[in-house]
Parts: structure tokens; sequence; C-alpha cells
């Protein structure tokens, strides 16, 4: 009885210190998540360690070609890493940017009261702007604003505040916004909830993911590249060695098409302007229910909508206001030769 104690005593504090360490194993909301990283870390380490551990080809040319293993495994390590990076970004909450706002529109009254000049610089650094034709502005220490006049002002007039307002966050949403009942909070931008990352793709790591996917892809490629060179130099020598190769080389295949969809997909959607949620869920949004499929609102130009996906969004938080008629007149209007030569797409 007392060996029994005292090995409970200890696997007690172990794993006081083991959940002291890693606190999302205390969460049991959590530990899937959890489980779910560890299983693709380790599908990585079983495809790329099989094939250094059977291909005897491969680790010739290593000794041979440095250079060549060394670039695999650099974007080996690089995929890793971007996925753990994305799965630990923010998307970019709502309430985070109506927490900027506010505590910057306090700031800036505390600034006047004290003095007649204008906020002091360290408030007047960018933090949201606010685009569109209805306030096309740049929200700084100087010229704050609240946030329900804000998200009010992106809106056409005459629209409710109940229509915007999240009935589980109880906040004003902005265009685009929407809540994610996986992360139960208002999410700037919505694309989707990604389960294999555990987090919402939103405004502030759309970027994030589309790398990942890139480098997924490339990764992917190359490896199956690998096994098919292995397959051709190395079949019918040892069966066993051959139905691994050849069952992990299917599996793997499908894995290249799924991400080549993804990543055209999310690549089209980068290029117009669009999120997943807002080109599936259409007819239901009320203020894209009446423009035509063709026509994208919220697209600047291909050259604009690149720029403002790669240097804006993750960076700041940026609110687009809703387009005008005259502005959806203008974009549902068809390409001429002449809007070709002047660049209208751009």
């Amino acid at each position: 009885m007392m060996v029994v104690g005292i090995c409970r005593s200890f696997r007690d504090r172990a794993l006081d210190r083991c959940l002291h360490c890693f606190p999302c194993l205390s969460d049991p909301a959590r530990r899937p998540l959890l489980g779910l990283k560890v299983a693709l870390l380790m599908l990585h380490l079983i495809y790329a360690g099989i094939l250094f551990l059977l291909d005897s080809d491969l680790v010739g040319k290593t000794k041979k070609e440095p250079w060549y293993t060394a670039l695999y495994l650099l974007l080996f390590f690089a995929t890793l890493m971007q996925y753990f990076i994305t799965s630990g970004s923010s998307p970019g909450y709502v309430l985070d940017a109506m927490r900027v706002v506010n505590e910057t529109n306090v700031i800036y009254k505390k600034s006047s009261m004290a003095s007649k000049q204008p906020a002091s610089s360290k408030n007047g650094s960018l933090i949201v702007t606010v685009e569109g034709s209805q306030s096309g502005r740049n929200f700084q220490g100087s010229n704050a604003a609240s946030w329900t006049k804000l998200v009010m002002d992106m809106y056409p007039p005459g629209t409710s505040i109940r229509t915007c307002t999240c009935s589980y966050c109880i906040v004003e949403q902005p265009p685009r916004a929407k809540h994610c009942h996986d992360c139960d909070k208002c999410v700037l931008q919505f694309d989707h909830h990604c389960v294999w990352l555990g987090t919402c793709i939103g405004q502030g790591n759309h970027f994030k993911f589309w790398w990942y996917i890139c480098e997924e892809t490339a990764l992917c490629l190359w490896t199956g590249i690998l096994y098919i060179t292995y397959l051709k130099a190395n079949i019918s020598r040892a069966w066993w060695k051959d139905a691994i190769m050849i069952l992990l080389l299917i599996t793997l295949s499908i894995s290249i098409i799924f991400l080549l969809l993804l990543l055209l997909f999310h690549s089209y959607l980068v290029l117009t302007n669009q999120t997943t949620y807002e080109l599936v869920r259409r007819r239901r949004i009320p203020y894209l229910r009446g423009i035509p499929e063709r026509v994208y609102p919220f697209s600047k130009g291909v050259c604009s909508n690149l720029y403002y996906f790669c240097y804006v969004r993750s960076s700041i938080y940026s609110l687009e206001s809703l387009p005008s008629d005259q502005e959806l007149e203008e974009k549902s209007r068809p390409y001429t030769c002449l809007d070709v030569l002047t660049c209208r797409c751009c």
C-alpha cells in the first residue's frame, strides 16, 4: 500500500508539472486539437523518414549532392514552421478591432481635454483603416470615432443597428465579418474555420494560410517525385518495401490533388477579393443577395487585390465599406478592348 501511495503521488506531481508546462492539456476542448497537430507532425516525419530509410540511392545522392537534400529538408522544416505559425496566429477578431478603436478614441479625448494640440504621435500611427466610397479614410489618434458610429457608417443610410449586431458577442459587425461558432468569436473577413489548423481563417491570417498551402503542396509534390523515382529504380527487389511505398504514394497522390485544388481555389479568392463564406453563402448574406454572381463587389482589380492581400490585410485592421450603387454598376459593366488596354482589370 505504501508503494502504491508513493507511485500515485509521483504520478500526480508529474501530471501537474506537465499541465503547468502545457496548459492546452488541461483544457478538454483543446486536447483533440493538440492530438491533431501531433498526428500531422507524425505524418510528415513518417513520409520523409521511410523515404530516407528505404531509399539507399537517395542516401548516396545526399553524399554526392548534399545541396539537393538540404533544399528538401529546408522546405520540410519551413512547411512545418509555417503550419504552427498559421495555427497560432489570430484571424482578426472583431472584439480586438473594437478595443483598438475605443482605446484610441479615449486617448484622443483625453489629449483634446489636456491640450488644444492633436493627440500624441504615439497614438497617431495607423491602426484601423476603412475603405470604400462612404467612409474612405484612415482612423488615427487625431480623428478617432466610436466603434458603433464607425461600423454604421460602413452600411447604407437607414440600416438598423440590430441587423448588424451579433446576437452571440453583442457587438456590431462590420461588413464581411461573421461569428464563428467553433471559436465563439466574430471574425473580420471570415473565410472558414480550418479543422486542421484549429483556428479560423480571416483577415489576419489568410495570407499565412495561403503560404502554408503553397509550401505544403510543393513539399508533397517533391516527396511524390522521390517516391516515384525510388519505385522506378527498385521495383520488384523487395515486395514488402514496394507495398509500403505504393500505399504511401497513393495516399500522397490524393493529398496532392486536394492541396492543388485548394491552392487554386484560394488563389482565385485572392485575385477577386472574396472569401469562401461569401462565395458559398452569397444568397444568404443580405448585402450580397441582390448582386449578380459575376460581379465581385469588393474587388479593386487584380494588382490592387494582391497588394491589399499581401501587405495590408495582415498588418492592420482594414475594414471595407459596402460599395455604392454607382460602384456596383461600374463593376458590372462588361470589359471592352479599351478597358484591357487601360488596365481596368488591375
